[in-house]
């Protein structure tokens, strides 16, 4: 009979402490992190037929081409593991190598403005209308992942449940940064008075 009343107090006792809400929690931060990465990898799958069908019209843009293909690999060599969401560095790894895909897209498009024959190519615009998508997609998923880390690491710095996190070695987790915070709290320069040359 002790034994039962031991066991119901004890019971009791966890299911008020956080333990359930922690795991919960930390479930759905797992499976955010699993979209953002699968809508990355989307974005690389993409990557090489649209640098394929960039090629067969602007063979002299072969430095850009180079950097998209190089920006993948790149992005393509970091192992994209549920665990990198655990580890800070590999994490902050991780963000610059999708910072510099990103970059290298960005570069890609303006120069695909020189040529409108390769605007007009059905195949093109295809691949960049899912590639616009999948940028989208990932804007949301990471959305996702950052709300859902915010509600986890409320919840492990929050008492009581802060002291189940401590019994469980259960830390916060580290979050998406902004690349250059310091660059964005300046104001760009706009200068309407220079002249082109």
């Amino acid at each position: 009979m002790k034994r039962f009343i031991l066991i119901a107090v004890l019971a009791s006792a966890l299911s008020g402490c956080g333990y359930n809400t922690l795991q919960s929690q930390d479930e759905t931060v797992a499976a955010a992190w699993s979209e953002v990465l699968n809508q990355y990898q989307r974005r690389s799958d993409l990557v090489p037929n649209l640098v394929n069908v960039v090629k067969g019209y602007a063979q002299q843009e072969k430095d850009v081409l180079l950097g998209v293909t190089e920006a993948r690999a790149r992005a393509g060599s970091i192992q994209m593991t549920p665990e990198l969401a655990n580890d800070e560095v590999a994490l902050k790894k991780f963000q610059e190598a999708q910072a510099g895909m990103t970059s290298a897209l960005s570069r890609l498009m303006v120069t695909v403005e020189k040529y409108p024959d390769l605007k007009a190519n059905e195949n093109f615009r295809d691949l960049s209308a899912q590639l616009e998508g999948t940028e989208n997609r990932i804007t949301v998923a990471r959305n996702r992942y950052i709300q859902e880390v915010l509600t986890y690491n409320t919840t492990v710095r929050s008492f009581p449940t802060n002291l189940t996190a401590k019994m469980f070695s259960l830390t916060v987790k580290p979050n998406f940064t902004v690349e250059n915070e310091k660059a964005l709290s300046t104001a760009p320069k706009v200068d309407f008075n220079s002249e082109k040359k």
